[in-house]
């Protein structure tokens, strides 16, 4: 596969992202296949809504068909997310990076809402200074903890379970006033 082709499907796959609705149907369809009906009751909306995501999700390649049967003399199709942690996000299109990071935060305002009051949690918040080496420690360690979860995923309100949000973003960042540096050796003129 080209760069250039992967490129247009990591861009596609994060703009597909970026939507409330459909990072909350991602997460869904994480724990259980589930159809465009069975993601319409659980959210709240029109079925026909749900089908336009799903399908949306599906053209991402970020769902994919896992089954298909008879229901009431139709064929019902079951989608599931197809799960792959520690995808970079960052890509080169600088809107879609925006506009998912948008719809994260929205989504997290919308879970908010919804945490169980007097339960234990856990938030992180940091703007750090660390070396290259626990940047990737702590970055692996986190992905594991999501490549668990995700595993252990199951179908909405299956009984012994619990309803949980784990939302993490992290990324470097550019230094806002980098230390001058010392005069590199060169030909006149070769420092910009």
């Amino acid at each position: 596969m080209s760069l250039e082709v992967e490129r247009r499907q990591v861009v596609a796959a994060l703009r597909a992202r970026a939507h409330p609705l459909r990072l909350r149907m991602l997460s869904l369809l994480t724990g259980a296949a589930l159809s465009a009906a069975e993601l319409a009751r659980e959210l709240g909306v029109s079925q026909a809504l749900a089908s336009y995501h799903l399908r949306q999700l599906s053209d991402a390649g970020l769902v994919e068909l896992a089954e298909t049967r008879s229901h009431r003399g139709g064929r019902e199709r079951r989608y599931r997310h197809r799960v792959e942690l520690g995808s970079d996000v960052s890509g080169s299109d600088d809107e879609g990076r925006a506009l998912f990071v948008e719809a994260v935060v929205e989504e997290l305002r919308r879970r908010v809402s919804q945490r169980s009051p007097g339960l234990r949690g856990l938030a992180i918040d940091a703007e750090l200074w660390v070396h290259e080496e626990d940047w990737e420690e702590a970055r692996q360690a986190i992905a594991a903890a999501g490549t668990v979860l995700h595993e252990k995923a199951c179908r909405p309100h299956e009984p012994g379970t619990v309803h949980i949000n784990a939302t993490v973003v992290m990324f470097r960042m550019l230094d806002p006033d980098p230390p001058d540096q010392p005069d590199q050796p060169g030909p006149p003129g070769a420092r910009f």
